[in-house]
């Protein structure tokens, strides 16, 4: 970077944001960087009397709604990073932006937040779920259609006070989040393919820039994790080759075993009560071979499966008033 160039990062307002951004920050500052953090607020921080999938007919709803304003902050000059969590970002990435770098990525799965020892498995009937997430909605109904899902909203830490504060039996999150914030403690019980999929890109952390700014990019290179990165491409292709966004009900994880990419996708829709599915795991060719061919195989594969016509009665649903 230029002698005396400050990187000014933008990131969203909750406790989970700000510690993603300063873990971050600490490592460019650790590169002897100057660097300075801007927080700016989203339209799903605001909108949180809602849930996520019913944001997408509201004025700036839909896919982006926890990215939007950093990236207009990003095309317009008031920042030079966006730090987001990789799930809420569109495969589709604004022309002008890029995604600079994906650091470490930690726990990808999804997790259960109860009483000591308590699992999917041991709640009892008409126990109540707090999610507001579609993908999980789904999974849970699929593997106990006797619980009861109820909507929660809102940051970790209000999700973990209405839990406390008795609104539901337990809760589903990102274990990411969880360990992101040292509140690993919390977790009883970890929800891990083929029972249970994650969403494109959980546990992952992007920094978007502008795609024409190569001082900042050269400064986040040292940051970058090969194999996180990696893996999210190869989910994140998937993804796009589905047309599915970053709300439909679609679950991946991809990971390398020696030096071989692997993903497993899953993609769920609810009809008359009953949850079907269509699911496909496969191994990349060659280590040569892109991430984004991976994930466009398994997303054509999925097709076959079904998923296609699934999504596309789902796209027709959501489309009605």
């Amino acid at each position: 970077m230029p002698d005396g160039h400050t990187i000014r990062v933008g990131t969203r307002g909750s406790a989970l944001a700000r510690a993603q951004t300063a873990a971050v920050v600490a490592r460019l500052r650790g590169l002897g960087l100057a660097v300075e953090v801007e927080t700016i607020t989203t339209v799903g921080d605001v909108r949180t009397d809602v849930p996520i999938a019913g944001l997408v007919h509201e004025p700036g709803g839909g896919d982006g709604v926890f990215v939007r304003e950093l990236e207009r902050a990003l095309l317009d000059g008031r920042i030079d990073a966006a730090v987001h969590s990789l799930k809420d970002l569109p495969t589709a990435v604004p022309e002008g932006l890029a995604i600079g770098c994906v650091p470490e990525r930690v726990m990808p799965f999804d997790v259960l937040v109860g009483q000591p020892g308590m699992t999917l498995a041991t709640l009892p009937a008409a126990a109540v779920v707090g999610t507001s997430s579609v993908r999980r909605v789904v999974q849970v109904k699929a593997l106990r259609p006797d619980l009861i899902v109820k909507p929660i909203r809102g940051n970790v830490d209000t999700r973990l006070r209405k839990l406390d504060a008795g609104e539901c039996d337990c809760l589903i999150l990102a274990g990411a989040g969880l360990q992101r914030l040292g509140l690993a403690e919390r977790v009883t019980a970890v929800l891990t393919p083929p029972a249970f999929w994650p969403a494109v890109a959980q546990g992952a952390v992007a920094v978007e820039i502008r795609a024409a700014d190569i001082a900042t990019r050269r400064s986040l290179a040292a940051l970058d994790d090969a194999a996180a990165h990696a893996a999210i491409r190869a989910e994140r292709a998937c993804l796009a080759a589905l047309a599915g966004g970053c709300l439909a009900p679609i679950g991946a994880w991809a990971r390398t075993h020696g030096d071989r990419l692997v993903l497993g996708a899953v993609v769920f829709e609810e009809r008359s009560g009953s949850v079907r599915s269509a699911a496909a795991e496969l191994e990349a060719e060659s280590p040569a071979a892109p991430p984004e061919a991976l994930g466009i195989r398994v997303a054509a594969a999925l097709a076959e499966r079904g998923a296609a016509a699934m999504l596309g009665r789902m796209r027709d649903r959501a489309s009605q008033p």
